[in-house]
């Protein structure tokens, strides 16, 4: 089965469409090499219920960053209508491990996604969810287009030092919005305005997953401030950190 996705109408040819360079001086991207670093998006107004043909993504690089490890590449990308009309604004920034651009430490940045505040130390959560992941969880996301070789085959993961196939990041990314929706914005999908996440940690398929979050003040437009981490339960560590992510809170009835 394949998804039409960009200009292909049957076929999505990952590893092409993925390592065409479109940023001058900037290294290909090598997606058995590459890994999703952070994602954030920003709901300007609801996506209409019936469309039509012309919606476009337009992106623009944001931000590089060059360390002995690799290259970070940001982006920003605008979701709008046939007439230009914006509807949603994507951050997202990769790391492409060993790559090299001027060979030298290097950051420039000329914008950038809300940032997160930190984590209170001093309570609980206030809400906590957790969520079951199955292992064919990387066969399904892979239907929405992504079909990164990292996620399905065993010994790209390997070569990648992950010990085999992990899940899309933007998996568990999905898996965590749902939770803050449902534990703050009461299961209704519309109340999420912002939600952003660093990638901190692999998960495999199959793991289970608890999202920590905290109410950390007013954010704009009405919203409440939430901050947020996802944990994987079997390793134990943070999969999800510097959540953020603002919601219409909906009380719960005290009847």
């Amino acid at each position: 089965m394949t998804c039409a996705t960009g200009e292909d109408q049957e076929i999505n040819d990952f590893k092409k469409r993925m390592g065409k360079s479109t940023a001058p001086g900037l290294p290909k991207f090598d997606p058995n090499r590459g890994v999703h670093a952070t994602q954030s998006i920003e709901i300007l107004q609801p996506l209409p219920e019936v469309s039509g043909p012309g919606w476009k993504l337009k992106k623009r690089v944001i931000g590089v960053s060059e360390n002995k490890s690799g290259v970070i590449v940001e982006n920003e990308t605008l979701l709008v209508d046939p007439n230009g009309t914006p509807y949603a604004k994507l951050y997202s920034s990769s790391f492409n491990l060993g790559a090299k651009a001027l060979g030298q430490k290097f950051t420039k940045r000329i914008a950038a996604a809300p940032p997160a505040k930190d984590i209170p130390k001093d309570r609980g959560a206030d809400w906590i969810v957790k969520d079951q992941t199955t292992p064919e969880q990387a066969i399904l996301y892979r239907l929405s287009g992504d079909y990164n070789g990292l996620h399905i085959d065993p010994a790209i993961g390997q070569a990648a030092g992950f010990g085999g196939v992990i899940l899309h990041g933007l998996s568990t990314f999905g898996f965590a919005a749902r939770a803050v929706v449902s534990a703050v914005g009461g299961g209704d999908p519309h109340s999420l305005k912002y939600f952003g996440v660093r990638f901190t940690s692999p998960v495999k398929p199959g793991d289970e997953l608890e999202t920590s979050m905290w109410e950390v003040g007013p954010g704009p437009n009405g919203t409440t401030e939430i901050a947020f981490v996802t944990k994987d339960l079997v390793t134990g560590k943070i999969c999800l950190g510097a959540g953020v992510a603002y919601v219409k809170k909906v009380e719960k009835s005290k009847l």
